[in-house]
């Protein structure tokens, strides 16, 4: 009997995971701006907030990030990085906007970057979204040093952090579900060139 009881809490805490995860909104989004292939560093920025934060849970979003970056080829550099990194996490339900684009691997194909002197009648159009964000939004934007533009935004949605070490653990899978969304490694790193 113990061992049947015990099989079915497994299978229901299983199910409710899965079911968890499809009510998840992992989305982002990207600014046609962004100069993709040129990016190969990274900082945060320090500031207010959840960035500024040295509690353990601020902690685990900067280690969670930093593995994610390295992963795909990013070096933290503290003089002139490429890219900024900030992150936030909201609490209650949000209204967002967003976009709806084609997928980021596929537009960073036509190795097309706009910028001020790109013709109107060449640049991208972008076409906002209104999403409501559930209880608990985790946003992580990426910012081009260089112009001071936001250049991608990774967000999830229903994010809610339990005390303790499952709080860490629903923070990292959340920012590891994020950067899924993220496709760009750095130039040459596939390939092994800039290890």
């Amino acid at each position: 009997m113990k061992l049947t009881s015990t099989l079915l809490l497994g299978v229901s805490l299983a199910l409710s995971g899965c079911f968890a995860a499809r009510e998840a909104r992992i989305e982002s989004d990207y600014s046609y701006t962004g100069n993709f292939r040129r990016y190969r560093t990274y900082e945060f920025v320090t500031g207010q907030g959840l960035a500024a934060d040295t509690s353990k849970l601020g902690e685990v979003l900067r280690d969670a990030i930093r593995t994610r970056m390295r992963v795909q080829g990013y070096k933290p550099a503290r003089n002139r990085p490429d890219l900024l990194v900030m992150f936030r996490l909201f609490e209650g339900d949000m209204a967002f906007r967003g976009y709806a684009q084609e997928d980021m691997t596929r537009w960073m194909t036509t190795g097309m970057v706009e910028d001020d002197e790109t013709p109107k009648d060449v640049r991208q159009g972008y076409q906002p979204v209104r999403m409501i964000m559930a209880e608990g939004t985790l946003l992580v934007t990426l910012i081009d040093n260089r112009t001071n533009r936001a250049v991608w935004n990774g967000y999830a949605s229903g994010v809610t952090v339990p005390p303790g070490p499952q709080g860490e653990m629903v923070l990292r899978r959340s920012v590891r579900s994020i950067f899924d969304q993220y496709h760009v490694f750095t130039e040459g790193y596939l390939d092994g060139a800039s290890q």
